[in-house]
This record gives structure tokens, C-alpha cells and sequence, in this order.
């Protein structure tokens, strides 16, 4: 048995990978996290999660995560009407997971910006046949010059195209 368990515990159709999937979404845990202190309103939700979240993408969010059961939304019959969303008691018991996830963000945060930065460069893309694509290529694999730039792919016979040799 690995590190973190059964290796058969995130295998398709296992009831471990659920979890995964639910808060694996770019913004699932961040909405979460904010919800953790109590209802809060669309637009108060927007503020307090900070940039780069969009009113639509936020609305997505949000029903995914009531869909699943871990948010509830509050329809307040006032005028004008007035909306809150607040942890259900099972989107609560992710509050645990996500602090765990946030401390492991701050302790090795650094390490992976350093990683990211230093890591090896991009592997080289492959044309046909495993030769390396070119600068310039704009066939696509498995089409005839796949891998060439455009019009080196004839290969007629004596040609040397498909080589690179001297016809």
C-alpha cells in the first residue's frame, strides 16, 4: 500500500474519485472557502473570492456545487428580492480537506513555483513517423507533410522530401 492508500481508491467507478471531481474545478474549492463563514450574497461573493472570477463563471459554480448538495441558495422574499448562498452541512465537512489543501499550498508553494521555473524544457513535438516537427509546420499529424513545413511533405519518388536528402 502506496503513500495515500489503496491504489484502487480513485480507479473508475469508484466512490473516491467523486470527491476529486467535485472540488477539481478551477473555482469549486475558492467558492467553498469563501462560503465558510456563512451565507453571503452573488455579488458580496464575487468581492470577497477576489479577481479573476466572472459573474457567469461564479453562477456555474455555484449550481454545480447546489447540484451536488454542498450549497444551498436562500431566495429571500423581499423587494427588491435578495439571494444568499451558504454551505449545506455536507459542503461543511469539506471545510477540513480545503484547510489541509491550503496549508499544504502555503508550506510548499514556493517548491513548486521553483519547480516550475527550473523544470525541464518543453518536450519537442513529434511529426510523422517520430521525426521532430519543424518551425513552421502547419500540417497536421498523420497527413502527408506531418512533422514538414509546407510543400517539403511530397514525397515523390527520387524526391528525398519524406528524408531530407538530395533528391
Amino acid at each position: 500500500m502506496g503513500e495515500f492508500g489503496s491504489g484502487g481508491s480513485f480507479l473508475a467507478d469508484c466512490p473516491a474519485r467523486l470527491p476529486v471531481e467535485l472540488i477539481a474545478d478551477k473555482w469549486a474549492v475558492v467558492v467553498l472557502s469563501g462560503l465558510s463563514e456563512g451565507p453571503v450574497r452573488h455579488g458580496a461573493l464575487i468581492d470577497l473570492v477576489g479577481g479573476g472570477l466572472s459573474r457567469k463563471v461564479l453562477t456555474q459554480t455555484l449550481r454545480r456545487l447546489e447540484a451536488n448538495g454542498l450549497v444551498r441558495r436562500q431566495v429571500h422574499a423581499e423587494a427588491p428580492p435578495r439571494v444568499d448562498y451558504e454551505l449545506t452541512p455536507l459542503g461543511a465537512t469539506l471545510g477540513d480537506p480545503i484547510r489541509a489543501l491550503a496549508d499544504w499550498a502555503r508550506q510548499n508553494g514556493d517548491a513548486v513555483l521553483e519547480a516550475l521555473e527550473s523544470g525541464p524544457a518543453p518536450r519537442p513535438r513529434l511529426g510523422r513517423e517520430g521525426e521532430l516537427g519543424r518551425r513552421g509546420d502547419t500540417s497536421s499529424p498523420g497527413r502527408p507533410g506531418a512533422g514538414y513545413p509546407r510543400g517539403a511533405g511530397s514525397s515523390s519518388p527520387g524526391s528525398g522530401a519524406a528524408t531530407g536528402e538530395p533528391g
